[in-house]
């Protein structure tokens, strides 16, 4: 028996089929499950690209039927959750494709875990609160940040509280990630900027996290070094098919890091934001992640350290390790800040429509969001009313 229970690490991932064209074979995989008629949730963006076309045309090559449910939008909301369970159970399907970013994914896991458990999405916020699994779930992401393909989260926009909750469960993970860097080529500068900083957030936290281990570590630190190389040629040339490729990976890897390490305060106070403010997810983490970074240092120095050492240009390991603790944490600090702005998130938190007033509200919502259980350091009301006011 184990002398220390509580060192116990689990990980979760889906089956994942990784590379150019695997969102073509969309159909033999929901043919291996047995499906008859998917639900395909995507949304307008992604139906106007394409992607969801390519996929309903990959299925019905299967004799698979399927109905669209694209009434989707960014921040995904508990009413778009409730329609489409609707659309689910009326059309007769037994499983659902998820195409697109985030917003599509969070949505299609929201639509089946109400399908299925017969209770209102909202009821499912925290950890391990799904009881009877979900139905088949296939999840192809046309954006590299968000990695709700392969995480255990779901999050939902509660619009009646005007805050976005938190759905952690085993059940919420695809049993099919179709990983396909080709799907991400319509994204825009912006769009790819923002989801790639997402992806960067994710890695950050999930390595800080609480509940870190030496597998989720690997991962995130991975997912560092792929954001550093490659977020700004991605954006620069959306054609650049080696930094799509690459970007996608760093998506992947920060993805099995954060499912499974949990994330800290960055997510929790951008959850409180997209909630009251429908402020855009990765542009929030961006510009939240070195103040919080700021906040948490000396509570994980080490890690903070070896994050420097992968992340800041012209910095080695060894000189990440030997540095004053001050010197180090400003050089990150400024690199974050500096690669930000590179990317084209310049403004501050007021850019996204916050105000000084917004705050304190802003600080109790994130302050019972799950993220906050696994930050490095436990954050009071007032420090993370600082913490917004100094990313203002």
């Amino acid at each position: 028996m184990p002398s220390d229970i509580a060192k116990l690490r689990k990980f979760i991932a889906p089956e994942v089929i990784y590379g150019q064209g695997s969102a073509s074979v969309s159909g033999q995989y929901a043919h291996n499950l047995g499906l008859a008629h998917c639900l395909v949730v995507t949304d307008p963006g992604v139906l106007a690209a394409g992607w969801a076309e390519l996929v309903v045309k990959s299925l019905s090559a299967e004799g698979i039927r399927t109905t669209v449910f694209s009434a989707v939008s960014p921040n995904p909301r508990d009413t778009e959750v409730r329609e489409g369970v609707e659309v689910f159970l009326s059309s007769g399907c037994d499983g659902i494709v998820a195409v697109g970013g985030g917003s599509p994914m969070d949505c299609a896991k929201g639509i089946g875990i109400q399908a299925t458990n017969n209770r209102d999405i909202l009821e499912f916020e925290g950890v391990d609160q799904v009881e009877i699994p979900t139905p088949p779930l296939i999840c192809i992401p046309t954006t590299a940040g968000s990695s709700a393909d392969v995480s255990q989260f779901a999050i939902i926009n509660d619009t009646t509280r005007k805050v976005k909750i938190a759905i952690i469960s085993k059940s919420t993970v695809p049993d099919a990630a179709l990983v396909d860097p080709l799907c991400t080529t319509t994204m825009d500068a912006t769009l790819t900027a923002a989801t790639g900083l997402d992806a960067l957030t994710h890695a950050v936290e999930a390595y800080v996290s609480k509940v870190n281990s030496d597998t989720t570590d690997v991962f995130a630190l991975n997912a560092i070094r792929l954001v550093r190389a490659n977020l700004l040629a991605a954006i620069a040339d959306p054609r650049d098919m080696a930094a799509r490729d690459r970007m996608m990976l760093a998506s992947m890897h920060a993805g099995f890091a954060f499912s499974n390490a949990i994330l800290g305060a960055v997510h929790a106070m951008a959850h409180a934001m997209g909630g009251l403010l429908n402020s855009p997810h990765g542009d929030c983490n961006a510009t939240l992640l070195p103040h919080v970074v700021r906040a948490n240092f000396d509570a994980a120095e080490l890690r903070y350290r070896t994050i420097a050492g992968v992340f800041v240009h012209g910095l080695s390991t060894a000189e990440a390790q030997a540095a004053p603790a001050n010197e180090i944490r400003d050089r990150l600090l400024e690199e974050l800040m500096s690669f930000g702005r590179q990317a084209g998130i310049s403004g501050g938190l007021s850019s996204m429509g916050m105000t000084k007033d917004d705050i304190p509200g802003l600080a109790g919502l994130a302050l019972k969001d799950a993220c906050m259980l696994t930050n490095p350091k436990p954050l009071t009301q007032a420090q993370i009313e600082a913490i917004y006011e100094q990313a203002l």
